[in-house]
């Protein structure tokens, strides 16, 4: 089947099998590595990307039902480049396997202004669906915060 999908700001066509996930076109045919595959039953965050102004896990989307714009962690590189500095300054990352899907995630959390950054709990709550084996969380909340007040210094600089 033939699909039209706007990428990133770009406009594309592709033929695809009615099946494939938005998270393979992604990585497979549009060579956008950002999304990861992890869990694959949308658990994890490692896929986060926004449709429209939702973050959504690509891994059980399929790519033909995509009726809205897509953006990935690479299309929100100048959007977010302030998030993006704020995750490497302040622990918010380590491995950096669920950092994309994190800093969709985030970036969505403030342009919509659906939680409270300054409460760490309520940072926890709104990331609760974005893993991390390694950061324990306390950097990528502390990341959130300093983007979304933007001032402090990160412990030890």
């Amino acid at each position: 089947m033939r699909v039209r999908l706007v990428v990133n700001g770009s406009q594309a066509a592709f033929d695809i099998a009615p099946d494939t996930r938005l998270l393979d076109l992604l990585r497979d045919r549009l060579g956008l590595m950002g999304a990861k595959e992890a869990c694959g039953r949308g658990d994890c965050g490692a896929c986060t990307v926004l449709v429209g102004d939702r973050a959504v896990p690509s891994c059980l989307v399929l790519a033909a039902r995509m009726d809205e714009p897509v953006r990935t962690v690479e299309g929100l590189a100048a959007d977010a480049s302030a998030l993006r500095e704020s995750f490497a300054d302040w622990g918010g990352l380590q491995c950096g396997y669920c950092t994309p899907g994190l800093v969709v995630r985030t970036h969505q959390l403030i342009e919509s202004g659906e939680c409270d950054t300054s409460s760490n709990d309520e940072v926890r709550q709104a990331l609760a669906g974005n893993f991390c084996r390694c950061t324990g969380y306390n950097g990528v909340v502390a990341a959130v915060q300093h983007a979304t007040a933007g001032h402090g210094t990160p412990s030890g600089a």
